[in-house]
């Protein structure tokens, strides 16, 4: 079996003067690699351990394939936030505990693959996610972060028109104010 794929990052003498994002993020042949690693199990443990039950299995298939517009489909009817979450999600004690191949060796790198694709998104442009006839109602939203975006994103799509409100300058809640730039850069909220 291959190892798990390491994650580029910034050179350390580099890092030491600047803020940006140290992880890098995987290429195409990377993230192809590390999903070749998946055994695609009959009963995926790693679903188990997903708070947001993305169809890990599934995506990761679509990654191996090369099918990285289908990838990110699949994680987002689960997921609003993958290019967060794939950053600073502790899949390490969620996801990848369960994953088989952590018994011998290292897990599938998941999160680093849930990123790989919302930044293959990113990078290619986002896609306004459909949503059903306006129903007249509106909603409103205290705060927007993680929770407010999240379900801000699940009632615009059934139709009710959201409105969010926010106490600080910039909406994103704790992304923006608890989590430093080298760890999940502002463009990424």
């Amino acid at each position: 079996m291959a190892l798990r794929r390491p994650m580029p990052e910034q050179n350390s003498k580099k890092r030491i003067h600047n803020f940006d994002e140290v992880a890098l993020g995987y290429s195409a042949e990377q993230a192809v690699s590390e999903a070749e690693r998946c055994l695609q199990c009959a009963e995926p443990g790693c679903k188990q351990g997903c708070p947001v039950e993305v169809d890990i299995p599934e995506f990761i298939e679509c990654i191996k394939e090369g099918n990285f517009g289908d990838a990110i489909k699949v994680v987002k009817k689960k997921n609003h936030l993958p290019a967060i979450c794939g950053r600073v999600c502790p899949y390490e004690d969620q996801c990848e505990k369960f994953c088989v191949l952590g018994k011998k060796e290292e897990p599938v790198a998941i999160g680093r693959l849930e990123r790989f694709v919302a930044d293959y998104e990113r990078r290619k442009g986002f896609k306004i996610p459909s949503k059903l006839e306006a129903t007249g109602k509106k909603v409103a939203v205290v705060g927007s972060g993680p929770a407010g975006v999240t379900v801000s994103a699940e009632l615009a799509k059934l139709g009710h028109e959201v409105i969010v409100f926010e106490a600080l300058h910039a909406p994103g809640g704790v992304l923006m104010y608890g989590i430093p730039e080298f760890r999940l850069p502002k463009e990424v909220v």
